[in-house]
């Protein structure tokens, strides 16, 4: 890899262990579960307490929702993080929140257990050298054109700037395949785990935009050695403002995590 790739290089580190509440990001097998956007109380809260009870460790749910489409549901905003902050407390799971302004990173962050950069701003550097200076982790997300190098070059930018808590997530790129959302890539994982110290997880929701594919992909994902998985649940898929061709429900969520947290177990043996 480049020299330029200074603080992310296997090489000159251990792995990084990334502990948030009891979890360890990188040592322990994480989900993170809950709905695409946060769009009212109820369905946040009663999401919450589904993948919770099914053995999720942390609630993700988008507050700012950066979208193709001018017109569609741009998310709560500061009433979609005080939601979260009842989730939270109702059922203990620390919650991962999407960031897309600079200007929002710091009060985001009283909210906010893990700070997402999405795959529409991973090259957005004003925002990557901004948590780069808070203490909050940094979940970063692939490009959808981006090469390895160029992600984790991404990386180093919140490196450098002092915060050393990163974590990568593949979350499938565009090829010229149109029957899934993405092409979800999952030779990235074994791929960053030989450049980088770095946790790795999998998106296979956004990876595939297909329901039916999100549990063969995890387990596909766990396989090649990824550190968790995130996944989007909603209460009532049906009604969902977005995405929900590949939210599951809490019963499809429950017996997911069966197969996922079984096939995480075995790993850990072999």
């Amino acid at each position: 890899m480049s020299k330029d790739l200074r603080l992310i290089s296997k090489e000159k580190e251990k792995k990084t262990i990334i502990k948030i509440a009891d979890l360890k990001i990188g040592e322990d097998f994480i989900v993170i579960a809950g709905p695409c956007a946060v769009e009212n109380e109820r369905q946040t809260i009663e999401t919450a307490i589904a993948v919770k009870e099914a053995g999720a460790n942390m609630l993700r749910g988008g507050a700012f929702k950066p979208r193709t489409s001018p017109y569609a549901f741009q998310g709560l905003g500061l009433k979609g993080l005080k939601i979260l902050e009842k989730a939270k407390q109702e059922t203990g799971l620390p919650i991962v929140t999407e960031v897309i302004d600079s200007r929002d990173v710091s009060w985001i962050s009283e909210y906010a257990d893990v700070l997402q950069i999405g795959a529409r701003n991973m090259q957005n550097f004003s925002l990557l050298k901004e948590v780069g200076k808070t203490d909050k982790p940094v979940l970063l997300k692939r490009g959808m054109y981006s090469t390895l190098k160029e992600w984790l070059s991404c990386a180093e930018y919140i490196l450098s700037e002092g915060n050393p808590n990163v974590i990568l997530c593949e979350r499938g790129i565009r090829t010229f395949e149109t029957y899934t959302r993405n092409t979800l890539d999952l030779s990235m994982v074994p791929a960053v785990k030989e450049c980088t110290h770095l946790p790795v997880l999998v998106d296979p929701s956004h990876g595939t935009g297909k329901k039916s594919l999100i549990g063969p992909m995890s387990l596909a994902a766990i396989a090649a050695g990824s550190d968790g998985l995130i996944v989007e649940v909603h209460n009532n898929p049906e009604v969902a403002l977005s995405d929900k061709e590949q939210q599951f429900n809490p019963a499809e969520f429950k017996a997911y995590m069966e197969k996922v947290l079984k096939l995480s177990e075995i790993m850990k043996q072999l």
